[in-house]
């Protein structure tokens, strides 16, 4: 790999080696939380109201890579809707080597459920999420949520994870991954929920692509939370595209 001012080309990484340099701390004996973000230069966290509109080829094969290691998919019910997710999509070939090799994957191939943080079940059966998907998602809700909701889910195919009482905090939502042995968590947002996991110290890295472009407006942070807060990071490394996308890695000190 040729270092440019403390910084690698992307183009000049394999996947083995993206896969190595993205890869999860070994033997987990918990859940360890990655957030995946992008933003433009100027902190826009979407462009036309999606985080989509800010993509750029650098950031879908990071994007792809991080999907492929993790275990689970941690999103909050606004994202899941204005997104419109589906089921994620994985080379099971990938992941079984990933997996072989102790860096993540899926010892079947199989690609990592969505979990959706939702308190009150408010997710459409019909949705993508429930019939665009090789993998059950998971719903992670309330024992208040109701229960003609939570049997619909179930009876479109989704796993109903009850995790707390009237509302699910971040101890409750990672007890919950623990108990499904979901160690290895990726969450995608949105900013709600990765401010809320943020106050509760409950994110252990960041991912953060940043766009080569401005966009201005009124568009979101990557980051929303009640008061402010500081979380001390680290970077680990910083990745170059010949765009002028910079992909950053951020490690909780």
């Amino acid at each position: 790999m040729q270092r440019i001012h403390n910084a690698t080309q992307l183009t000049r990484l394999s996947d083995d080696d993206l896969a190595e340099l993205y890869a999860y701390p070994a033997r987990l004996h918990r859940p360890w939380v990655r957030a995946n973000f992008v933003s433009s230069i100027d902190g826009a966290a979407t462009s036309g109201g999606l985080s989509e509109g800010l993509g750029t080829p650098a950031d879908k094969s990071v994007f792809t890579m991080l999907r492929e290691l993790a275990d689970v998919i941690l999103v909050g019910a606004g994202t899941v809707r204005a997104e419109n997710y589906g089921g994620a999509r994985a080379d099971p070939q990938r992941r079984r080597a990933l997996y072989n090799r102790g860096l993540g994957g899926h010892r079947d191939g199989a690609p990592p459920p969505i979990a959706v943080l939702t308190a009150s079940a408010a997710i459409e059966p019909g949705s993508r999420l429930c019939t665009d998907t090789s993998v059950a998602p998971i719903i992670i809700t309330t024992a208040a949520a109701p229960q003609d909701r939570k049997q619909q889910l179930r009876d479109a195919g989704a796993r109903v994870v009850e995790a707390g009482d009237i509302a699910v905090t971040p101890k409750g939502l990672l007890r919950a991954l623990e108990k499904l042995e979901l160690r290895r968590v990726l969450c995608e947002g949105g900013p709600h929920l990765f401010g809320e996991l943020l106050d509760a110290d409950a994110i252990d890295e960041l991912c953060l692509t940043t766009a080569p472009v401005l966009v201005g407006g009124t568009a979101r942070r990557i980051s929303l939370s009640a008061h402010e807060f500081r979380t001390p990071m680290a970077r680990t490394h910083i990745l170059l595209d010949d765009d002028g996308t910079i992909l950053t890695r951020w490690a909780r000190r």
